[in-house]
């Protein structure tokens, strides 16, 4: 079992920047591939970035709606991914979820998720 929790969301004008941070706790982080996921009101959840589990070379993974404005990272040390938001827009808005998956890269699905963290985006 992997427990994670969501943080950083928020208000924040068009053009603007936001880090969101999941902690997981449980099992071995490493063993484990991040992704980042989001849901805006009426839609389905949709992909947002991805970055594999801890070995020689990483891997990332992201929307083509968000490459260029949205870093993934991870820190081992300190069990948490991130994810730096840049110029966000106002489509940008939605609950942002993290998610935990083991085996290959990308994952075809993820075993573990947040509760999920609000981020709006004013015009």
């Amino acid at each position: 079992q992997v427990q994670l929790v969501e943080s950083g969301g928020g208000l924040v004008q068009a053009g603007g920047s936001l880090r969101l941070s999941c902690a997981a706790s449980g099992q071995t982080f490493t063993r484990y591939n991040m992704g980042w996921f989001r849901q805006a009101p009426g839609k389905e959840r949709e992909f947002v970035a991805a970055i594999s589990r801890n070995g020689i070379i990483l891997n990332y993974d992201y929307a083509d709606s968000v490459k260029g404005r949205f870093t993934i990272s991870r820190d081992n040390a300190k069990n948490v991914v991130g994810l730096q938001m840049n110029s966000l827009k106002p489509e940008d808005t939605a609950v942002y979820y993290c998610a935990a998956a083991g085996g290959s890269f990308p994952p075809p699905r993820y075993d573990y998720w947040g509760q999920g963290t609000q981020v709006t985006v004013s015009s």
